[in-house]
């Protein structure tokens, strides 16, 4: 008997010194692709012991991933940027809401979902970029002014694929209802310069070479053209300004990089601790100079290049309604036939 006692001692303490040795871990699936953010996780590791497994892809591939994989998906976290694809995530029934009084404090109520299911951790804005040569602030305004026929010919922006292009329109349908903002876009796709193409970057190009006046895009580019290596960026950027729109009528279009915990993770805890991490002020610090993003945390300042634009005010609406009226956005685009 005393023996019997002995082995079933041994076999609980070995079993107890196994679950104390097993590896702590997240597993994240993520479609940003940044060296701030693998520095970000590199840190959270050396300081909580928690190995961060990331899976990298397209947000819209890693949302039919984690679909397949149902119950069975690895994924503990999602990542992605734009407010419409994290709504696109909630409504298929791939995250689950928490209640955290660490997010709630460090994140403003409309860079959250209400029910939170998703949580902000970068900002951008999207902004009308100007030749610095033929076009004067002065002349610039709001988004529903780039309709003048100043512009016809101008402006240059991305095709209706585009999930920036199709939160900035959404965000018209959720303020002003479905017709007004198909009139804008109508008459944009009549202002012009030429038939959509290319990315972000290629917009401001454009602009620099004279094919268009103004372009619409999102102020993070900007920064990453400054600190390009490519001797085309840099040269480009030197010849744009950075104008925010609607400072005194609803604010300029903001959006933001979020995450959110999957509704089948298996690392709850450790996940939750990554969440926290990543809103707080060093990890905010981090993502506002390395990437040339807003911090949403508001006890965390902007870069010094995005303080060099200058403050301005953002359109005061929950960004879950990116999402909401995302379907409305895209059907416009397709009515107006933006892209052709």
């Amino acid at each position: 008997m005393k023996k019997i006692i002995l082995s079933m001692l041994l076999l609980v303490t070995i079993l107890l010194t196994g679950c104390a040795e097993k590896e702590q871990v997240v597993n994240l699936y993520t479609s940003r692709h940044y060296d701030a953010d693998q520095e970000l996780l590199d840190q959270f590791t050396e300081e909580t012991g928690i190995t961060v497994n990331v899976v990298k892809d397209e947000g819209s591939t890693l949302i039919t991933r984690m679909e397949a994989e149902g119950e069975d998906t690895l994924a503990d976290l999602f990542i992605t940027s734009d407010a419409a694809n994290l709504e696109v995530a909630k409504s298929s029934g791939l995250l689950q809401s928490i209640e955290n009084e660490v997010l709630n404090e460090n994140i403003p109520n409309n860079l959250r979902d209400d029910e939170g299911y998703w949580f902000g951790l970068t900002m951008r804005a999207r902004v009308i970029v100007y030749s610095l040569d033929r076009v004067s602030p002065d002349e610039l305004s709001t988004y529903e002014d780039l309709v003048n026929d100043k512009w016809v010919g101008k402006i240059l922006i991305r095709s209706a694929s585009n999930i920036y292009n199709q939160s900035l329109l959404s965000s018209f349908v959720a303020t002003k209802g479905y017709e007004e903002a198909k009139e804008w876009a109508s008459v944009i796709k009549n202002n012009m310069a030429r038939t959509p193409e290319g990315n972000d970057r290629a917009q401001a190009i454009a602009v620099a070479a004279g094919i268009g006046d103004i372009a619409i895009m999102n102020t993070y580019y900007i920064g990453k053209m400054i600190y390009s290596d490519d001797a085309e960026q840099t040269s480009a950027v030197e010849k744009v300004g950075v104008f925010f729109p609607n400072q005194d009528n609803g604010g300029t279009h903001v959006n933001i990089s979020g995450i959110g915990l999957t509704k089948h993770a298996k690392n709850k805890d450790n996940a939750i601790k990554l969440m926290e991490y990543l809103t707080e002020e060093d990890a905010q610090s981090i993502y506002a100079s390395a990437n040339y993003e807003y911090p949403v945390n508001p006890n965390v300042e902007p870069s010094e290049l995005l303080k060099s634009w200058g403050e301005f005010e953002t359109q005061d609406i929950n960004l879950s309604l990116l999402g909401e009226f995302n379907k409305d956005a895209v059907a416009i685009f397709e009515e107006v036939n933006w892209d052709n």
